[in-house]
């Protein structure tokens, strides 16, 4: 066997070895913020029952931003149209669904894998959380929304940040660097804004939205630094969020394993 073939040989077992690893950390990243997910429920269940400045906390926020929404049918209808509408979690999974399909197409294997496990990851795990704690929704008079199932945390608001950092991580190579700041702050806005619409419709507590964004944020952390790792094992070199997970995806084509040095006439 040439001495291009053993190299690039070596090169194929290494890039097999990282994505093994690369799997295994996946599922871990997975398993590991459940593990934490659960007690820290669990945890916040009983700050809720027993810590009165959490319980006036969630209260007083329910009671002045329903009575806002009492006051301003208008506003309300705004806010209805962006919780259920443009930032409803079925719309923003199917908009990361569609990038999945185009990661594939473009066969970039690897981040397809971490889109699709990091909001899947994400939505399990806000359901295993909503039924082991079983809190309530608010109950108001005269309510402006409902919505069924059970309160923390907000589905809206991990859905959101789950679905907005893929977004973000996946496409931000492919956007000028003069608008990347642009970027962040739409995301930005988009999740904070998710999370305010739900406690103003009076569907969730203040404590609700907190809970799902630190979740939410949890999951796309682990399974980030699952890519690097991968990252790592595969040779490449180190990114960071301002340039997004995977910077080759601007490439027409997947980046090529590395080969020996070109065979001439003389050595063969």
């Amino acid at each position: 066997m040439s001495a291009p073939d053993v190299t690039r040989e070596a090169a194929e077992r290494r890039t097999r070895r990282a994505d093994r690893r690369f799997g295994v950390r996946l599922l871990g990243a997975v398993a590991v913020t459940t593990a934490v997910a659960v007690p820290f429920a669990l945890l916040l269940v009983l700050v809720e029952g027993k810590w009165p400045p959490l319980r006036r906390l969630d209260a007083g926020a329910a009671r002045r931003l329903h009575a806002t929404a009492l006051e301003h049918p208008e506003w309300t209808a705004t806010l209805r149209i962006l919780s259920d509408w443009v930032w409803d979690p079925a719309t923003l999974r199917v908009a990361v669904a569609l990038l999945t399909l185009w990661l594939l197409h473009r066969r970039a294997w690897r981040l397809a894998a971490w889109a699709a496990v990091t909001a899947a990851g994400g939505a399990t795990i806000g359901v295993l959380v909503k039924v082991v704690v079983e809190r309530a929704r608010p109950s108001l008079e005269n309510p402006v929304a409902l919505a069924p199932g059970y309160s923390f945390p907000s589905g809206h608001a991990m859905t959101a940040t789950t679905s907005f950092a893929v977004l973000l991580l996946v496409l931000l190579p492919m956007v000028p660097r003069a608008w990347r700041a642009a970027c962040w702050a739409v995301a930005v806005i988009s999740v904070l804004g998710v999370g305010f619409t739900r406690i103003a419709l009076g569907v969730h507590w203040f404590s609700d939205v907190i809970g799902g964004w630190l979740l939410g944020g949890a999951v796309v952390v682990l399974t980030g630094w699952a890519f690097e790792a991968w990252r790592a094992d595969a040779g490449r070199r180190r990114t960071n969020v301002a340039e997004g997970l995977e910077p080759e995806l601007t490439r027409d084509a997947p980046e090529p394993a590395p080969v020996g040095p070109r065979r001439t006439a003389k050595d063969q």
